[in-house]
């Protein structure tokens, strides 16, 4: 499909479903997409955080993004994750999702090594003149360990280079910057800047950015469009009040014994639950060696969903 600029509404990172022997689940995969859809989402992106695009090898990877570009049929635009170490081979990652069917990729900066902030313009400006869509660029410092400066971001996207921006860096200061760069510069009127923070898409949609990508909307995506969409309209505090009930409801991230398991674990094992829970995947499991939830954690994640209505 045409992909829209701005991208707008609630991108969900959509979860990889696994098979116990933690081969990707197509039936399970496409019921999710569906889910997805009758949600009322605004596109999907696949191979990120929240898809264990890590621990996936490239025949999954490329598995993932056929399969979720056909089940979407055109419907609304699938972004795949094109993330690797390097240049090279981020560029060979571009070339796989791209001959799969991806409308738009999404880029990290290079991660193996630290880079300068020139290295990493020069990365994101190699990827895009090789990129046959467009390029989303992904702040997330905690697992690559470099921040996205602002500045660099805006220039970029001055440039052409970069199409949007999914921050997930935590950086509130550093985010408004990017959403009034792109408010005010008459080059960037089709730049999209998302949230990935799934507790402040009302303080997003607040401070002008044009939507999110909150893993939490694989559980309940109907909640986050509800919210978009009420924002949208100016309904305030029932905006507010919709996003308060799913900062409750991400309290299932924490299910996860910390002294047996770590914060991917227990986050990704509990969306997981969360999908098995309400029927829309076979199976829970998280891809190796992540810890799987104990009984009682995935009774827990059950409170979480009862709680929220969603059981």
């Amino acid at each position: 499909m045409t992909f829209p600029a701005p991208l707008t509404g609630v991108v969900p990172p959509v979860c990889t479903p696994l098979t116990p022997d933690r081969e990707v689940d197509v039936a399970s995969l496409l019921a999710l997409v569906d889910h997805l859809v009758a949600g009322g989402v605004h596109g999907l992106f696949v191979l990120g955080s929240t898809s264990e695009t890590a621990y996936l090898t490239d025949r999954q990877r490329e598995l993932v993004v056929t399969q979720t570009v056909r089940r979407a049929g055109g419907r609304l635009p699938v972004l795949a994750g094109a993330i690797d170490l390097t240049t090279p081979r981020v560029l060979d990652q571009v070339a796989r999702v791209t001959a799969a069917g991806a409308d738009a990729v999404v880029v990290t900066a290079p991660f193996y090594t630290r880079t300068h902030p020139t290295e990493i313009a020069r990365h994101f400006r190699l990827v895009a003149r090789s990129s046959p869509v467009p390029v989303i660029a992904y702040d997330i410092p905690a697992a690559v360990h470099s921040k996205l400066p602002s500045e660099l971001v805006l220039e970029l996207a001055a440039e052409g280079v970069l199409a949007g921006l999914k921050d997930s860096s935590g950086d509130l200061a550093g985010f408004r910057r990017v959403v009034t760069g792109a408010r005010t510069h008459p080059a960037l009127a089709r730049f999209s800047v998302l949230t990935g923070s799934e507790a402040l898409v009302d303080a997003a949609l607040a401070m002008g950015a044009d939507g999110a990508v909150p893993g939490l909307a694989n559980v309940d995506p109907h909640g986050y469009v509800r919210l978009y969409r009420l924002h949208r309209a100016g309904d305030l505090d029932l905006a507010r009040a919709e996003q308060e009930r799913l900062c409750a409801l991400l309290g299932m991230v924490g299910v996860g014994d910390p002294a047996r398991m770590g914060g991917s674990s227990s986050a990704l094992g509990a969306f997981k639950a969360a999908l098995h829970l309400r029927g829309v995947i076979a199976c829970p499991a998280t891809a190796e060696p992540q810890v799987p939830l104990s009984p009682e954690e995935t009774e827990g994640v059950g409170k979480f969903l009862a709680a929220a209505g969603l059981l």
